[in-house]
């Protein structure tokens, strides 16, 4: 009833998605539909650098905006630029105000002054925060977690975001962040991990990831999952792509249904079982085009589509941008809300991470509105842990911000180590959140 929603912290509405309208945009003002649709179109037009953001947005930002990136790219990004036309899409560009204060805008295209200037970076930041290269099993595959692996099989993506967890590795160099590269061909290094898994039948579990498998030739990805589901231990097999947000035209292509259908019916002939990740951190980033993709996806066979977002003050860090977000995937685009991973503690990413205690309150503010299966858990990826729920910490110094957390199992570089579950890790609030005694001890 009315009444009911009037004292409810939220009320539910739904809310049909729209694809908002390209032609608003000068550099885009006669592009077709046809072309808006084409996976080429698209990534024939991503914004690559300021020039080119200039030349799609004519006169409707200011010069201080282009001023700000500028400086922004030159002296703090960790990721360098490249968004697709479907994405910058979805921005609000009535004026330049709503651009800065553009939630997608704010993760995709980081500006120097959303910036901290006390602490851009946290003391213990690395580029390589969750330390997946240290448990390299063969180069690109991380075995951290006894069951499962994370097979990098490239490292570029259709779009980079600014709060990149794989900085260290994804993308292209960087003023800020001169970028590792893998050292042996694609095809050795794939040959090298089916090699590994087939002779590990401890594993059942495969995130096939990068980068974005969306930048894999259709033919190298399929055959790479082809020859997983002939190994008998794996039975879980899941595709991270940010691209079924970010360029859906890429999955909706006959080529790419046709040969998800082909491995979907070998993984139910086998009853394995395939998925695709997907990374939405803002309601307003799910269009028409999205959840016909994600439709798509499913009608191929594959078991879920699900959402893995991330933790993100200005972007999503409210219960009511959280529970928008989780409606719109699950009612509008069948994606499943599944994580919200805390942003994790790489260089200058302290605008945008939240402390351990303000993630806890969020996870009790979208509890009970949600289906139990499609609330999410919002996780924090603790160094020499993996992902744990933000409500399982072991202990917690609120005033230096620093919460300690176990675990239950070894990973690849404990195998020797009798107190790796018993030993305490710690991870670190960003200090601006802390009390003044706290600031004042870091």
């Amino acid at each position: 009833s009315p009444v009911h929603d009037t004292v409810q912290p939220y009320a539910y509405r739904r809310r049909p998605l729209v694809e908002p309208d390209w032609t608003r945009i000068p550099g885009w003002r006669d592009v077709t539909r046809a072309e808006w649709e084409s996976a080429q179109w698209q990534r024939a037009h991503c914004v690559k650098n300021i020039r080119q953001l200039r030349q799609v947005m004519g006169d409707l930002l200011d010069e201080s905006l282009y001023a700000d990136l500028e400086r922004d790219q030159a002296r703090r990004a960790t990721m360098s630029m490249l968004v697709t036309p479907q994405m910058l899409n979805t921005m609000d560009v009535s004026s330049t105000d709503a651009f800065r204060a553009d939630a997608v805008r704010r993760y995709m295209l980081p500006l120097y002054s959303d910036r901290r200037t006390d602490w851009p970076s946290h003391p213990y930041a690395t580029r390589d925060s969750l330390h997946e290269a240290e448990m390299w099993a063969v180069e690109g595959l991380t075995h951290r977690y006894p069951t499962k692996v994370l097979a990098e099989l490239l490292p570029t993506c259709p779009q980079y975001c600014g709060h990149c967890t794989r900085m260290d590795l994804v993308g292209n160099s960087t003023p800020a962040v001169d970028k590792h590269k893998f050292t042996i061909k694609a095809p050795d290094r794939h040959g090298a991990m089916l090699d590994y898994l087939r002779r590990t039948p401890g594993v059942r579990d495969v995130v096939v990831s990068g980068g974005d498998v969306a930048n894999l030739p259709w033919p190298r990805l399929e055959s790479f999952v082809d020859a997983l589901l002939d190994i008998d231990n794996i039975r879980d097999i899941r595709l991270a792509t940010k691209a079924l947000m970010g360029l859906p035209q890429h999955w909706l292509q006959d080529e790419v249904r046709a040969g998800m259908e082909r491995l979907a019916a070998k993984a139910n002939e086998r009853g394995a079982q395939i998925a695709i990740h997907t990374h939405v951190n803002a309601a307003q980033s799910l269009t028409p085009l999205v959840a016909r993709a994600s439709r798509a996806m499913l009608d191929t066979g594959i078991r879920d589509v699900r959402n893995q977002g991330v933790l993100l003050r200005g972007v999503n860090a409210t219960p009511e941008a959280l529970l928008d977000l989780s409606f719109a995937l699950l009612d509008e685009a069948a994606i499943l809300p599944y994580y919200l991973y805390m942003c994790d503690m790489i260089p200058y990413s302290e605008h945008w991470r939240v402390a351990v205690w303000e993630a806890q309150e969020l996870q009790h503010a979208i509890m009970g509105y949600l289906p139990g299966f499609a609330t999410p858990r919002i996780v924090c990826d603790v160094p020499y842990v993996g992902k744990r729920w933000v409500h399982q910490l072991a202990g917690y110094d609120r005033e230096r911000g620093i919460s300690y957390w176990t675990k239950n199992y070894r990973t690849g570089l404990e195998a020797g180590d009798p107190d790796a579950l018993t030993r305490r890790y710690e991870y670190y609030d960003p200090i601006h959140t802390l009390p003044e005694p706290g600031r004042a001890w870091w």
